[in-house]
């Protein structure tokens, strides 16, 4: 038997060759009652991201439409992630890091938790009065830019996770998350043929049964957009460029679904998201990153995506 391939991340790789990701290590909460530890007022906080990260391109789309762009600063690291990890310096689409000055995310890690020896991941939400990291949990931080920054946020912008939903929301989210949003992570890492296979099964089956949910709501809990869809959003616009070929998850593309291909361009063409998406850098990143997947680092030209064609769901029912 010839030896197994290495692993993307072997500290995160289980035995049976899976993928089992790392917990994010900064869980502080930023609060808009008074006397918080880390108050939710306008200026104090910086976002570091990746354009090319799903997770990070949720806090992106939330800060879009929260209307926070004024009251949270923002850094884009370089999409090509290396043995150093995540670089930050201003080239196409990325941008130099005005509050620290920092060459590397890394050096975010180092100040907050000296020795810190995880992997060093994207979003992180910088607090500059303390000077360390307050969370880099995009779970966290998007709900924190949905309720906490009220008073600094466009008042008119929408709450995309009501008190009355957050429970059927957060049920969505807990199946979309271990099958879709991680799932393709799990296929795409696994390092032996039954990890992937178990993983690939379950992303398909997910997407099966989210597409025939679509097929009866416009959105993933009727008519108005949720959290829910956008923690979606972000792997669906991925995943017919990056993890039908980088991942190995090529049971169909979402081109190939009747409605989960309309609901991501529903959602695509909603005001604002749009330029929130860039997929050089999407492209760039995962082909060139991960060499022990494309060794060669090619980045393929294709696929052809139409995601402004007309998405026809206007008029679907929303509950039954």
């Amino acid at each position: 038997m010839p030896d197994a391939p290495p692993a993307a991340f072997p500290r995160e790789q289980a035995q049976d060759g899976s993928f089992e990701r790392q917990a994010s290590r900064f869980r502080d909460w930023v609060q808009a009652e008074p006397g918080a530890a880390y108050p939710a007022v306008g200026g104090r906080y910086h976002l570091y991201v990746s354009l090319a990260c799903p997770w990070a391109h949720r806090t992106i789309i939330y800060r879009r439409l929260k209307g926070l762009e004024d009251a949270i600063s923002m850094t884009i690291v370089d999409p090509e992630r290396d043995e150093h990890g995540w670089a930050i310096a201003e080239g196409p689409g990325n941008t130099p890091d005005p509050v620290n000055g920092f060459a590397w995310l890394s050096d975010a890690y180092e100040a907050s938790a000296p020795g810190f020896d995880g992997r060093v991941t994207v979003p992180v939400l910088w607090d500059t009065v303390t000077g360390r990291i307050v969370n880099n949990e995009s779970a966290d931080i998007i709900r924190m830019f949905d309720r906490e920054f009220a008073a600094v946020a466009d008042p008119n912008a929408p709450v995309f996770c009501p008190p009355e939903l957050e429970d059927e929301i957060d049920e969505v989210n807990a199946a979309v998350y271990a099958h879709v949003n991680n799932g393709v992570y799990r296929a795409g890492f696994a390092t032996t043929q039954s990890a992937y296979e178990n993983a690939f099964r379950d992303l398909f089956a997910a997407l099966d049964t989210l597409d025939r949910r679509l097929g009866q709501l416009r959105y993933l809990l009727g008519d108005r957009i949720t959290e829910a869809d956008w923690r979606l959003f972000t792997t669906l616009v991925r995943f017919d460029p990056v993890y039908v070929g980088h991942f190995k998850c090529n049971l169909r593309r979402i081109a190939d679904y009747p409605n989960l291909a309309g609901y991501l361009r529903d959602l695509y063409q909603q005001p604002k998201v749009a330029e929130t998406v860039n997929f050089n850098h999407i492209k760039r990143h995962y082909y060139r990153t991960h060499p022990t997947i494309n060794p060669n680092r090619i980045v393929p030209v294709g696929p052809h995506m139409n995601l402004v064609a007309p998405h026809g769901r206007e008029a679907l029912a929303t509950r039954g």
